[in-house]
């Protein structure tokens, strides 16, 4: 599952108007764009007036057990941590890749083809005033299986409207099987936090 993605400004102009709009409204030290670790404020785009937005939130459900960051899309709406989020609070969450380690601690970034924005499926509520949202996964695809047997559930971006808007809409969505992805070997670290 999803416990660190990428989140850099660089190569997208998607991204760099998305932190630029974060960084107007809520301050240029609130963010800076970079890895993004569990329980990090972090862009995501959610629903604010009819119109999709971007807003800075914290990732993780702090519950009295554990800071919960993932949520599993085939039984989301069975659990009640989940499932009033999914029915109304849904939010995507914009990224460069994300991360995850095989069996033998080696460290992948999955990106999408072609892509400079990879955009995953979200949750989002208030937990003790704040903020925060969760990342939706999936059963992996071919191109993740051999690293994890887990993945985010990622959206291309003409379906970012229909998954924050429309409520029927969102259950055909997790069931997409995901698009391939492309994985690149980062040698340089390989323990996850």
């Amino acid at each position: 599952m999803c416990g660190r993605y990428q989140f850099t400004a660089e190569d997208s102009k998607e991204i760099q108007r998305i932190v630029q709009e974060v960084q107007d409204r809520c301050g240029h030290d609130q963010f800076k764009p970079g890895d993004v670790y569990p329980s990090n404020k972090a862009p995501v785009l959610r629903e604010s007036h009819g119109n999709v937005t971007p807003d800075l939130l914290y990732w993780g459900f702090q519950t009295p057990q554990a800071l919960v960051i993932n949520a599993r899309s085939e039984t989301a709406d069975q659990k009640s941590l989940f499932r009033d989020s999914l029915e109304q609070h849904r939010c995507v969450i914009p990224s460069t890749g994300f991360y995850e380690w095989s069996r033998d601690k080696r460290k992948y970034l999955f990106r999408l083809p072609e892509q400079q924005v990879l955009y995953m499926a979200g949750i989002y509520q208030e937990r003790d005033g704040k903020n925060c949202y969760c990342i939706l996964t999936t059963e992996a695809n071919d191109s993740v299986r051999d690293v994890h047997p887990r993945m985010p559930v990622v959206l291309t971006s003409e379906l970012i409207n229909s998954w924050i808007m429309e409520p029927t809409a969102c259950r055909e969505l997790l069931k997409k099987i995901p698009p391939q992805l492309l994985a690149t070997a980062e040698d340089n670290q390989t323990s996850l936090w």
